[in-house]
């Protein structure tokens, strides 16, 4: 299959953006929705900042406080046997298996506009900012769906209660509607198709149990955007393959002639994080007609092989034009990049299910 990695990659780094908050630093500007919008391509940015800690031997934890609508900051001593420190991202406590404590740093959404694609311009402000109990560490990973002038924002929200998916709505990129939770914890990696289905919408989520089941793709269905039901598990991890460990809905589902195309995310035993494919009936987006056996890319470019958390290209949005797919994605959980596929392509790359269970028959 024939890549095109921009050559501007990584198009937006942390370097590139001022922090919001006092004392903090931008770690990461990445896994951003995608959206277009009066000309231009928004990006709608995951940017994670970290507190500047003076003393070597401590962390600060930062946790947003819903009465005062600042950040405060939890002092975490680094030898503290409570504790583990040895993730980046998170600060598990030990006494309570395998749950984390705290996060290393705090995310919100912020927009990068651009005319071209290549070269964006960054707010100052962020555009989504936690606001409530279920945000305190954090709001993560956005996806946008249009539906005529409305934009679904959707993304996890982060306490300690869990990670579930919240959305809000906009025209005009300005005026943000809440519309609260729609996906419990914990659950996470949700994708609204683009319009009804039979007079349904659909949506792809990602439900993780710790009694049983593994983190895969499920799919559910709703009158009304708000309340989801009638939820079947769509498809699942592969023994052995790149996407054994983890997978997740990561662009929005393309509506193409074969079938709605849904390019995800799978991740190995390894934490290597790749992106794939699969194909939906148009008509019944519950059956799946083929699958990628290889991934359509994979962290080769040394920006996504090296970055706070290395060996990882994760979408949350693409941009179709004819054939070409320009998927951006995040990078290294640090930046954003992007790179264009040939849509007819990777639908010929795909192995129809049926064919696949024959063989294994």
């Amino acid at each position: 299959m024939n890549i095109y990695r921009y050559e501007e990659n990584p198009l937006i780094t942390p370097a590139d953006i001022q922090p919001y908050h006092e004392g903090f630093k931008v770690i990461g500007a990445f896994n951003a929705g995608v959206a277009e919008y009066n000309g231009e391509t928004l990006l709608l940015l995951r940017v994670a900042e970290q507190p500047i800690s003076d003393d070597p031997n401590k962390l600060l934890a930062p946790v947003y406080n819903t009465e005062s609508g600042t950040v405060d900051l939890v002092e975490l001593d680094l030898r503290d046997e409570r504790y583990d420190f040895s993730d980046p991202r998170v600060v598990r406590d030990v006494t309570q298996g395998t749950t984390f404590a705290f996060l290393t740093s705090i995310s919100y959404i912020r927009i990068a506009r651009s005319v071209d694609g290549h070269r964006f311009t960054i707010d100052s402000e962020p555009f989504i900012y936690p606001s409530n109990t279920h945000e305190i560490f954090g709001i993560e990973d956005p996806r946008v769906t249009q539906m005529g002038d409305d934009y679904y924002i959707y993304f996890s929200a982060v306490s300690p209660v869990g990670i579930g998916e919240a959305m809000v709505s906009t025209r005009d990129f300005v005026n943000v509607i809440h519309h609260g939770m729609i996906f419990s914890p914990d659950n996470k990696d949700v994708l609204i198709f683009p319009e009804k289905i039979n007079g349904k919408y659909y949506a792809l989520h990602r439900p993780t149990t710790s009694s049983a089941g593994m983190p895969e793709v499920w799919i559910a269905e709703s009158d009304n955007l708000l309340y989801w039901g009638n939820h079947k598990h769509l498809f699942g991890l592969r023994e052995g393959m790149w996407d054994s460990a983890r997978i997740g809905g990561g662009a929005v589902p393309i509506r193409t002639k074969h079938g709605w195309l849904e390019l995800y995310h799978g991740a190995n035993k390894e934490h290597r994080y790749c992106m794939g494919a699969v194909l939906l009936d148009l008509d019944d987006p519950t059956k799946v007609i083929a699958r990628s056996e290889r991934p359509i890319l994979e962290p080769d470019a040394p920006y996504e092989q090296q970055g706070f958390f290395g060996d990882v290209v994760f979408s949350c949005g693409a941009v179709v034009n004819g054939d070409i797919v320009k998927m951006y994605y995040g990078v290294a959980d640090t930046s954003m990049a992007c790179a264009e596929l040939s849509l007819q392509q990777m639908v010929d790359g795909l192995v129809s299910v049926q064919h696949v269970k024959e063989q294994t028959v």
